[in-house]
């Protein structure tokens, strides 16, 4: 296994230590923009994920370096949590990484605060990109992100477990009382063993697309909140029947299995989340086979779903190697080799170039399987959320928690969750 200390040590240029490169913004080669094969510059490029990105991302990195001897990029990674403390820190003394990966939920924060480089100004090629993704990397119509890769939200189940329990597969095309009616009888004929779901109530995301198939925004664009307490009110609800029952897993047992999910831990059924989760909930559970169908919707012409990107690539604003950082970018989106190593584990290659050079089998050719089979229902993808959208996020988890241990009514949960809501955006406006 890939060590952190290993990786840098194998990727780093010179004797400094990863630490204080990772949080400069500036190469450390040459004083100039552009380097050589015998003087070349040295970018820092950072992101989140586990020892096997690293071991994917090595690859990449000397294959960038392979056929772009002028520039040599210096890697360092850490987990989601810490990598966000990490960004915060640096971007208060003025010195973030020259590249990094990014998550959607940061962009505005870091955009809007010109922290981060306009990739419109730079040499990247675009044009392998769907338009109804590009404005998820978009603020106020300069791009600061570019999609990595693609993914879609799903239902997850087990069929192994569902036959078991003589309960047949859904094909994707129920609304939400069909839905919850599969949930009920999973319940009922798991003897609580075997759940339905986790509460798919307390996602944000789901949430998202639930608004959606309602046509409602999540946010307005002057940043503010573009739904009612009542929506909210509504979504809580819906599985306010389920609570304490079968059909939805208890919370005190989610806790109990952090950090892998109750379906990778086999207790439920199904699970709604993001589709290139599959190679982990295959690894966490097990399962000889898992599959994907659409979430449920009242409106069958409108499911609500959209590619969101699984996450992006930007540079800093104070990068002085805007050209080394640009071509990065460029052949980490692009390149059709970089695509073969990575297959879906950050989601769906989401430019042409790199998706149709890349061959998929077996968990990823599922993945890419299920992103065109829902091809007809994708809207464009929502612009980047809004300054503070990741506490946000937290909150909308933290207060789902609470109503399905039971410590808050619905109406309670929906005041404590706007009322934390509009501090964030006064804090932020």
């Amino acid at each position: 296994m890939l060590n952190r200390r290993h990786f840098l040590t194998t990727v780093a240029v010179g004797t400094a230590s990863a630490g204080i490169l990772a949080a400069c913004g500036t190469g450390s080669s040459t004083s100039g923009q552009t380097g050589s094969a015998e003087n070349p510059v040295t970018i820092n490029y950072t992101w989140w994920g586990t020892d096997d990105r690293a071991t994917r991302m090595q690859k990449a990195i000397a294959l960038f370096e392979s056929k772009n001897p002028d520039i040599k990029v210096n890697g360092n990674f850490s987990d989601f949590a810490g990598y966000w403390q990490k960004r915060a820190t640096e971007a208060a003394g003025g010195g973030l990484p020259d590249v990094m990966q990014w998550d959607l939920s940061y962009l505005r924060d870091y955009g809007q605060r010109n922290q981060l480089l306009d990739l419109d100004s730079v040499n990247i090629n675009k044009d392998g990109f769907d338009k109804s993704l590009l404005p998820s990397g978009q603020i106020k119509g300069k791009t600061y992100g570019l999609p990595i890769g693609t993914n879609a939200f799903a239902v997850y189940y087990d069929p192994a477990k569902l036959k078991n329990l003589g309960i047949a597969e859904p094909d994707g095309t129920w609304n939400y009382t069909e839905y919850k009616s599969f949930l009920a009888e999973v319940g009922s004929k798991g003897g609580g063993t075997l759940y339905g779901t986790a509460d798919f109530t307390g996602i944000w995301w789901n949430f998202n697309v639930w608004l959606r198939q309602k046509d409602i925004k999540a946010f307005t664009e002057d940043g503010k909140l573009g739904f009612t307490k009542d929506d909210l009110r509504q979504w809580w609800n819906l599985a306010a029947d389920l609570r304490g029952t079968g059909a939805i897993v208890p919370e005190e047992r989610v806790t109990q299995l952090l950090p892998k999910s109750p379906f990778g831990s086999n207790i439920s059924a199904s699970e709604v989340t993001w589709d290139n989760f599959m190679a982990g909930y295959l690894t966490d559970s097990g399962a000889k086979e898992l599959k994907l169908v659409p979430v449920p919707s009242d409106d069958p012409d409108n499911l609500g779903l959209f590619l969101k990107p699984a996450m992006l690539m930007v540079a800093s604003s104070k990068t002085k190697y805007k050209d080394a950082a640009a071509r990065f970018i460029d052949f980490m989106v692009n390149d059709p080799e970089v695509g073969q190593i990575f297959k879906t584990s950050r989601g769906v290659p989401a430019s042409k170039s790199q998706r149709d050079g890349t061959t998929f089998e077996g968990t990823d050719k599922l993945v890419v399987d299920y992103e065109k089979s829902i091809e007809k229902y994708l809207k464009d993808a929502p612009e980047p959320p809004i300054v503070g959208f990741g506490t946000l996020e937290a909150s909308f988890k933290r207060t789902g928690s609470d109503l399905n241990y039971g410590k808050l009514t619905v109406d309670a949960a929906v005041e404590q969750w706007f009322k934390e809501a509009e501090d964030v955006i006064k804090q932020n406006g």
